[in-house]
Formats: structure tokens, sequence, C-alpha cells
């Protein structure tokens, strides 16, 4: 039967011919601790964490 087949078409070749985006050199964690939001996020939980220790070592 014909209807039966699982048959792929190919991709269609839709690339400009360029890297969407230059990349010299690869991003580790240096570059994502860069990032203000996730600096401001750490910051939060630290602060949180430095409260609750100050709390149980001066108040318990």
């Amino acid at each position: 039967m014909v209807g039966l087949r699982h048959h792929r078409p190919e991709m269609l070749d839709t690339s400009r011919g360029e890297a969407p985006a230059p990349t010299e050199e690869p991003r580790g964690c240096l570059f994502a601790l860069s990032q203000p939001p996730l600096m401001i996020f750490l910051g939060v939980i630290g602060f949180l964490l430095l409260m609750a220790a100050m709390h149980d070592l001066f108040l318990l």
C-alpha cells in the first residue's frame, strides 16, 4: 500500500551561508556570572542565607 509508507521529505536548505551570530570564543561560566539579573538573584539569595545565619547565631 502506498499510503502506509513512512517516508520523510528532505529538509529544505534555508540557510543564508553565514552563522547567525559570530562566535570567536566559547562563552563559559564567567560570561554567565557577568549578567546583572543573575547577579541580583544570587545576591538576594546570599543575603537571605546571611540573615538566616545571623538569626540562628545571635537570636536563638
